[in-house]
């Protein structure tokens, strides 16, 4: 049988900063609130000029260097973005140009927050199927344009980044599994709300991201909580046999709420939060990078990835390393 192995990791965070102190001088907050309700003490935000696109094409080097692989060594590559440069062509196809390949199928999908876990598991399951060898997966936003400013509730919690993984076929399972879900019953919690369809107007006041804060969080600890048990039972495995947490890296709460439902303490846990904020289809792939790359995650290692989002959408990755 054939399975995909992660070979590579990559990130990119963009050089701007913009910190609780900043923000203390742009809307009616603190350092503390910030800090007390997210975890959150500073974020990345991409300049003028600088695009999705971009922060993909430095964070696909970085995995494809870690990798040891030419980008003419892959034969797919799949970005999960919530916010393209483009309509189209996709972002995915923007990225094949930036590498300088041709011919390969290049595609974005839109999941917001699970963006990555969803291009990870479309990746998986075209390597399984032999479809593909060598995949390039990215996750990727410049969700701080979604944003307004002057809105406290969400101007806080956004930054931008990009992180990616190089997949190979392999005989021994790196991927072990994934698990993907989606309920648009949950549409009004946490959306955007104009689009190409609906005649897109500058972003600010109601034409920003809309959250329903307290709402969001319920469902999302609940919804990770199920989905940590349907993982470990569609495994065959307990709480104990999971070495580190990956989660997506949207509030230290939730984050703790999970960690607290597979019984592991926050040491074994990935937290990138309070140096990114919530960087959607990023925040999993840039937290897996971190991990990899100061040797925390070490070979045999079991992870489990896991991410919530706008739609509601949400999902898991079982990785072997």
């Amino acid at each position: 049988m054939i399975y995909s192995r992660i070979i590579g990791t990559g990130r990119y965070l963009p050089e701007q900063v913009l910190t609780n102190a900043d923000l203390e001088r742009m809307v009616d907050t603190t350092d503390e609130w910030i800090r007390s309700r997210s975890g959150i003490e500073r974020r990345h935000i991409a300049v003028e000029g600088e695009g999705t696109t971009d922060l993909c094409e430095k964070a696909a080097r970085a995995a494809l260097d870690a990798a040891g692989i030419a980008p003419e060594e892959l034969d797919l590559i799949v970005v999960g973005t919530t916010t393209p440069d483009q309509v189209f062509p996709n972002t995915g196809v923007l990225l094949q140009a930036r590498l300088g390949i041709h011919g390969c199928p290049a595609f974005s999908l839109e999941a917001a927050c699970t963006g990555f876990i969803y291009a990870l598991a479309v990746a998986d399951k075209f390597i399984q199927s032999g479809s593909a060898r060598t995949a390039l997966v990215v996750g990727a936003e410049t969700i701080s344009r979604m944003v307004d400013w002057t809105d406290r509730a969400t101007a806080v919690l956004f930054g931008d980044g990009a992180g990616a993984v190089v997949l190979r076929a392999d005989s021994a399972p790196g991927v072990v599994s994934t698990h993907l879900h989606a309920d648009g019953q949950y549409k009004d919690l946490l959306y955007f709300p104009t689009g190409v369809g609906t005649g897109m107007r500058p972003v600010g006041g109601d034409n920003a991201i809309q959250m329903k804060g307290n709402e969001v969080f319920k469902v999302a600890v609940n919804t990770l909580g199920r989905i940590v048990d349907e993982t470990l039972a569609a495994n065959g495995l307990e709480k104990k046999d999971i070495d580190w947490l990956i989660p997506h890296q949207a509030n230290i709460r939730i984050i703790q709420a999970t960690a607290r439902k597979l019984e592991l303490p926050m040491e074994r846990v990935v937290l990138t939060v309070q140096e990114t904020g919530n960087t959607s289809a990023a925040s999993v792939p840039m937290a897996l990078d971190v991990a990899v790359r100061d040797g925390r995650i070490n070979s045999g290692d079991l992870l489990l990835l896991e991410a919530f989002g706008g739609g509601f959408t949400w999902g898991s990755a079982l990785v072997r390393w």
